[in-house]
Order: structure tokens, then C-alpha cells, then sequence
């Protein structure tokens, strides 16, 4: 039986897709979100889950995935400013 959680990071998106043995580790939290995605996108069409779970864990990944790009770009106009 499946257990589905309130889904509010990425880590509990992940705790989502171990339960369908996939496991996402690629080294950069951003290459890890896209990838999860994916794989997310994979059991939502082989029927795996629910269109109200896909949407929630998906509307969850498009967060964090501006917030990653979001830091990212701050990150390098912090760079240029004291360089």
C-alpha cells in the first residue's frame, strides 16, 4: 500500500519515489531536482500515482527548483560585486 505524506520539500518528494526504489543522487541539488522530475513524471505515467499526487509533488519540485536557481544567481551577483 502506498503512503503518501504532505509533500513540502524535496526530500519528502524523494521519500516518494524510494517507495518505487528510485533513488536520485547526482551531486548538485539542482541536477537532483530535474531528475526527480523525471522520474517523477515516469511513475505518474506507468499508473503508479494519482494525478492529485504527481500535481502536489510536482508543484513542489518547481519550488525548489526556482529557489535553487534563484540562490544560484544571487550567489554569482555577490561574486561580481566583490571581486
Amino acid at each position: 500500500m502506498l503512503k503518501v505524506k504532505l509533500m513540502r520539500t524535496l526530500y519528502d518528494v524523494q521519500q516518494l519515489l524510494k517507495q518505487f526504489g528510485v533513488y536520485v543522487h547526482l551531486g548538485k541539488r539542482l541536477w537532483d531536482i530535474e531528475l526527480t522530475s523525471i522520474e517523477l513524471r515516469h511513475i505518474y505515467d506507468a499508473g503508479l500515482i494519482d494525478g492529485k499526487v504527481y500535481r502536489d509533488a510536482k508543484l513542489v519540485l518547481v519550488r525548489e527548483h526556482r529557489l535553487e536557481t534563484n540562490e544560484a544567481f544571487n550567489h554569482n551577483l555577490l561574486e561580481e560585486k566583490f571581486k
